[in-house]
């Protein structure tokens, strides 16, 4: 009995630390295939600025985290992506913890057919949108297309 219970433990004990690191795994495979990896601007000539456009970039770290940085010019940081899923309709839902901010917010993102990158959504953990359905809301105005830069 005491070699069956331990065989239990030991299997279980296994299958954590193997679901941890394939979750790991799975999140930088998803946002590398999807495309999502590199820097990306409105204007990749332009000098990343707040009100102009900033430049973001996403990547895998050698400890395999994922890393979203914004570069506004004058303020700069940097956040971990904590999940990447893609629905049905290819679109890539993100989810990026801001430790400034103290809050999780997620993106849907739409890779375009020439390659560019849109916003589609970004929304809080609490469920208020910035961006919904392509569009500002505080303006309405749809969000611009976005260019690797790199």
């Amino acid at each position: 009995m005491t070699r069956c219970v331990s065989r239990w433990t030991t299997a279980a004990v296994l299958w954590i630390a193997f679901a941890s690191t394939a979750g790991a795994e799975t999140l930088a495979g998803t946002v590398e295939q999807w495309g999502l990896l590199g820097s990306w601007a409105v204007d990749c000539a332009a000098r990343p600025d707040r009100e102009k456009g900033a430049r973001l970039t996403y990547e895998i770290r050698k400890d395999g985290r994922v890393m979203y940085r914004r570069n506004f010019g004058e303020a700069k940081d940097e956040n971990e992506v904590v999940s990447a899923t893609v629905n049905a309709e290819g679109l890539l839902n993100v989810m990026v913890y801001f430790p400034s901010m103290q809050q999780t917010r997620e993106f849907g993102l739409l890779l375009l057919e020439d390659g560019g990158l849109r916003a589609i959504s970004n929304r809080s953990e609490r469920g208020v949108y910035t961006i919904r359905d392509g569009k500002y809301v505080g303006t309405g105005e749809p969000t611009p297309a976005q260019q690797r830069c790199d």
